[in-house]
């Protein structure tokens, strides 16, 4: 990734992330938030027992941030993982709009995703980004701590507080519903 990426400070702001177009090279700096495909179905499970689905997402600290689809490694060389690489975004597809409708700003993973995805980021102002797959020990690099938050059980798919610095990304969807995939 060049230079010139757009350096983007996490959380993100809805105002700064209309001012992006699919295809923008990007760098993250700041707290993300991992969760696979068994922390989706728990969470939902959640959102869906709680009398105000929005304060789920605020008990930890999710409402205004952004969910990176990754299953990390343990740690290694130092590291808090040896590799966190991206996993296939479609997959989340069944919870995407509803988190986007609760407040999550963004996505990070990897491929194509729905047009109901599409749709939810335009109508919440929201973004999808997509990171290289095959890159994981790369992008662990990138990472200067992590926390686990919830669902320790599920191992690497647990909800997980990290600490990025010059997380490279792409706009993949963009506020206006560009999509990356439909540039090729």
């Amino acid at each position: 990734m060049s230079s010139d990426a757009i350096r983007l400070e996490l959380p993100l702001d809805r105002a700064r992330l209309a001012e992006l177009h699919a295809g923008d090279a990007c760098k993250l700096t700041g707290p993300l938030y991992t969760l696979r495909d068994a922390g989706h179905i728990r969470l939902l499970d959640e959102l869906d027992r709680a009398h105000e689905p929005r304060s789920v997402l605020q008990e930890y600290g999710l409402e205004g941030q952004t969910i990176f689809y990754a299953g990390p490694t343990p740690p290694a060389a130092g590291r808090p993982f040896g590799a966190i690489g991206p996993t296939t975004s479609s997959r989340m597809d069944f919870a995407a709009p509803r988190l986007y409708d609760l407040g999550i700003v963004a996505t990070v993973g990897k491929g194509v995703r729905s047009q109901a995805v599409k749709d939810a980021c335009v109508r919440n102002g929201s973004m999808y980004f997509v990171t290289v797959g095959g890159a994981a020990a790369y992008l662990a690099k990138c990472v200067t701590a992590s926390e686990t938050l919830a669902y320790d059980d599920l191992g690497t798919e647990a909800l997980r507080r990290i600490e990025v610095a010059d997380f490279p990304v792409f706009a993949g969807i963009d506020v206006q519903g560009n999509d990356i995939y439909d540039m090729v």
